[in-house]
């Protein structure tokens, strides 16, 4: 068994590996912190640790940071993935298995906006499916207050625009 500083991050990079899209900080962290795993600076700092050495890829989205397994990452636990202890694996599989759905749609839909060399406010809407974008969507809005309603209302909306665009362009 590895150290467990060394086990926390064979961890983050185990449940990164099980799935087919990013998982965010807290999503990995929920799962380390709500089983007493480690406390969340430690866990911070694996991360940190993580991204310095190129095993993990962040993108950050709205103060939510989502991350990718590298080609390094899957190579590293690939050499070292014995020393996560059975039970540890299988909790982290049963976890990533029966919150799939809700992890997959927090980081499938994403809304975030940004200020335009006109002054005004660019929301950029996103519906991923794995690898693919099913909807990138860009508007421009006057004021930051729109932008952020916008952001805040596309994850109950989106659905309804995807289907509302699907049935105007066919």
């Amino acid at each position: 068994m590895a150290e467990p500083f060394t086990l926390y991050k064979l961890i983050i990079l185990y449940m990164l590996d099980r799935v087919d899209f990013p998982l965010t900080n807290s999503q990995i962290s929920s799962f380390l912190l709500d089983r007493g795993y480690t406390n969340y600076f430690t866990l911070q700092q694996a991360f940190s640790e993580l991204e310095e050495a190129n095993l993990v890829k962040p993108q950050t989205i709205r103060n939510t940071t989502q991350f990718q397994l590298t080609k390094s990452g899957r190579e590293a636990l690939g050499y070292f993935c014995d020393r996560i202890p059975n039970a540890i694996q299988e909790e982290a599989d049963q976890y990533l298995q029966e919150h799939k759905i809700e992890l997959r749609n927090e980081v499938s839909v994403t809304a975030d906006y940004y200020r335009t060399t006109a002054k005004e406010y660019a929301v950029h809407c996103v519906i991923k499916e794995k690898e693919s974008d099913l909807i990138d969507l860009t508007l421009t809005v006057p004021d930051k207050k729109q932008a952020e309603a916008m952001c805040k209302s596309w994850k109950n909306k989106c659905e309804m625009v995807y289907q509302f665009l699907m049935t105007q362009l066919s």
